[in-house]
This record gives C-alpha cells, structure tokens and sequence, in this order.
C-alpha cells in the first residue's frame, strides 16, 4: 500500500512539473523574444536555461519510481527488464528514422510505445516514454533544451494508452489503438510546440504577448498549429495508424503472452 502510495505520488508529481514546465511562460509578465525564423531554430533557442534542471528531475523521478517498484514486486527484475529490451528497441527504431526519414513527421517509435503502454500499464507506458526519448536522444544525438519537454510529451503518450479499455476482438482492439495513435500524432506535435510558441514575436499576429487573455492565446495559437505543423504531425499520425495496423495485432499478443506469463499487473 505505501510502495503504491508513493509511486503514485512520483507520477503525480512529475506530471504537475510537466504541465508548469510548458505553462510558465504564459505566466510571465514579460519574456525574451526570439524573432522570427525556422522552427527548429526557435526550438534550440527556448529554454536553455532551464532544460538541464528539468532533465535531471525527470531521471530522479523515474529512478525514483523504479526503486519504488523493485522493491515491491517479486517480478521486478522481469519488470526492469522488459522496460530495458523495449527501450532499447525504440531508440534503434529513432536511429533508423534518422538515418532514413521518412515523410514528414512520420515516426517509427509511437506505435510501439503505444502499443506497450496498452499491455503494460500506464505507469509503464511512461516511464517507457520518458526513457526511450532520453535514450534514444543520446543515442541519435538529438540532445538540446527541447529533450525534457519531448520526455515529457512522449511520457503522457505512454501514460494514456494504459487508460485505454480492454475492448473485446483483434479488429475492435487495433481500431481503437489506430485512432488513439492518429490523434497522438497530431496532439504530440501541438504540445511541443508550446515548448517554444509563447518566446515568438513578429509571427504575423500568431505569437504570443502577455495580457492577450485565454481566448485571443487560443486562436492565435491555433492559427499558428495550422500554418506551421499541422501538414508535418499528420505524416506523424497517418505513420502512426499505419504502423498499428499493419503490425498491432502481432505485437499485441507477443507482449501479452510475455506480460501473463510474468503475472505483470496493469495499472
């Protein structure tokens, strides 16, 4: 009970710093404007200061949660194990991607995650999340102030797909998963994008400024979405479903035969 407690709490917890880590701009009276230009550019630039920091709460969090785990449940070893093998196997995924990018946003390493989230757990989807994007960043060598905030992101994908139902039938099953990760697709890109939005000036009257108010803050962002990312995040979504469908329903019952046959709980 006080193992569940606190694992709890460590996941509360990290997800209130993540919400503040991408609402705190909004927050502030004034802020250091970038200007205009690309938004990869814009990325590197945002958040440079407080990147390390949030990195480094993000891994005490999830080693604190492991340590929760480990003692707690006789399968642990299996459980760091599994978690190990499938983040080893996105961060190779990622490399890939690298390597050979596909169109638009398109991503190898959602529909996995997805995909292990649902069998697993939430709790293991996000901490799944969390360490494949970190892994797989070192690994490609993709690390920038913009890391924490994709750990983050990818976190609550994985978090999710554990709240999804058990729905009954192959067919229902990788229709609902198809869909969820569809929409992953595009909500992923929305939310990273806030990581650099609100330090925009000069975006055509879509940048954000302070004192706007909510509603003005969600049409000039949602005008912003639609000219910049929405055509890149749906090659993300489209990859998404695509690869669920084609490759859920063997994965699926690969990752449940090992799940019931280690006694993993979902949760």
């Amino acid at each position: 009970m006080i193992r569940r407690l606190l694992s709890g709490t460590i996941y509360f917890l990290s997800g209130i710093i993540g919400v503040l880590a991408f609402t705190y701009p909004f927050l502030l009276p004034t802020l250091n404007r970038l200007g205009a230009g690309s938004s990869s550019a814009l990325s590197a630039a945002a958040h440079q200061s407080d990147a390390p920091l949030l990195t480094f709460i993000m891994l005490v969090l999830c080693l604190g949660v492991l340590l929760i785990e480990i003692q707690g449940q006789a399968v642990s070893a299996k459980v760091v194990a599994a978690l190990g093998i499938l983040v080893a196997i996105t961060a190779v995924l990622r490399f890939l991607e690298v390597a050979i990018p596909g169109p638009g946003g398109f991503s190898l390493i959602f529909a996995p995650l997805i995909i292990a989230g649902y069998v697993f757990g939430a709790r293991f989807g996000f901490l799944m999340g969390t360490m494949s994007m970190l892994v797989s960043a070192l690994v490609t060598g993709n690390v920038g102030p913009w890391l924490p905030y994709q750990m983050f992101a990818a976190g609550w994908v994985g978090l999710s797909a554990g709240w999804l139902p058990r729905v009954a039938g192959s067919k229902r099953q990788i229709a609902m998963l198809a869909a969820f990760s569809f929409i992953w697709g595009l909500l992923f890109g929305a939310i990273m994008n806030l990581y650099f939005w609100p330090f925009i000036s000069g975006a055509d009257g879509l940048g954000w400024e302070p004192g706007i108010g909510i509603g003005e803050s969600v049409r000039r962002y949602f005008g912003f979405y639609l000219a910049t990312s929405v055509i890149w995040d749906l090659g993300r979504s489209f990859g998404n479903a695509v690869l669920i469908v084609v490759l859920g329903m063997p994965t699926v019952r690969a990752l449940s035969r090992f799940r019931d046959r280690f006694e993993f709980k979902v949760t």
